[in-house]
């Protein structure tokens, strides 16, 4: 079985779209584990119409973390709420994740709406240093396909790191337990751009390339200095709103 385990907070606008790509898949082995942050809006009564399970959830990390302690799956999927999935994903991944022995597998991203300014930044700034640096120094984030074994030996996500826990977990992944690792070819993720309209491709890319030197050379982030917030995007939508 498949646990697909999403942590989430007011999500009303995203989660629908990303349930309905998970619905159309020709894959029936599989549950929904929803980690809930205290959503305000229609959140929870989405979930429920799509037969998730419903957990308390937090930061990114802890809602991992509690959704994978309720998961049957023996394949653990860590997606986050804003993305959507092809039509085939869990079919083409899951054949070549067994196919390659991967222990531990990420994805490229295509944003969404696609056009040539936002697939250009995609494509230089993560999908082409992931695939690049795939043995070397993995890189795993938005979608996170693991064992459930290897997520347990490790002890999940490090819940007192505050940015670029995910790609932590799949270093100590491999370096502490010696899992194999890949990026998967045969597909991709869809993930919305609102991230980079909010805070500016300039702006992220800069934090992230910060947030990486700071992983390589000095360790996990473990303090505020990059000030992360859990979905702030639409509260920053509200804002300019008004």
């Amino acid at each position: 079985m498949l646990s697909i385990i999403i942590p989430c907070l007011n999500e009303e606008e995203y989660l629908p779209l990303l349930l309905e790509s998970v619905k159309k898949q020709k894959f029936l082995d599989y549950e929904i584990i929803l980690a809930d942050a205290g959503s305000k809006d229609k959140t929870l009564q989405i979930a429920k119409k799509y037969n998730c399970k419903i957990v308390p959830g937090g930061l990114p990390s802890k809602g991992r973390n509690q959704g994978a302690k309720k998961a049957k799956g023996d394949l653990l999927l860590f997606l986050d709420a804003d993305v959507i999935l092809p039509d085939g994903f869990f079919k083409d991944a899951i054949a070549e994740f067994k196919k390659r022995d991967l222990e531990l597998a990420s994805f490229c991203l295509v944003p969404l709406p696609e056009n040539k300014v936002s697939s250009f930044f995609m494509n230089i700034f993560y999908n082409q240093p992931i695939i690049l640096l795939e043995n070397a120094l993995p890189h795993a984030a938005t979608g996170i396909l693991i064992k459930k074994d290897l997520f347990e030996k490790i002890g999940g996500f490090d819940e007192d790191v505050k940015l670029a826990e995910d790609h932590y977990l799949a270093r100590r992944a491999q370096k502490v337990f010696g899992a194999k690792l890949g990026i998967i070819k045969s597909t991709e993720i869809f993930v919305s751009d609102r991230r980079f309209r909010t805070d500016g491709w300039i702006t992220i890319g800069l934090k992230y390339m910060l947030c990486e030197l700071h992983l390589i050379f000095l360790g996990p982030v473990k303090s505020d200095i990059f000030k992360y917030r859990f979905n702030h995007y639409k509260e920053e939508k509200n804002i300019k709103n008004k």
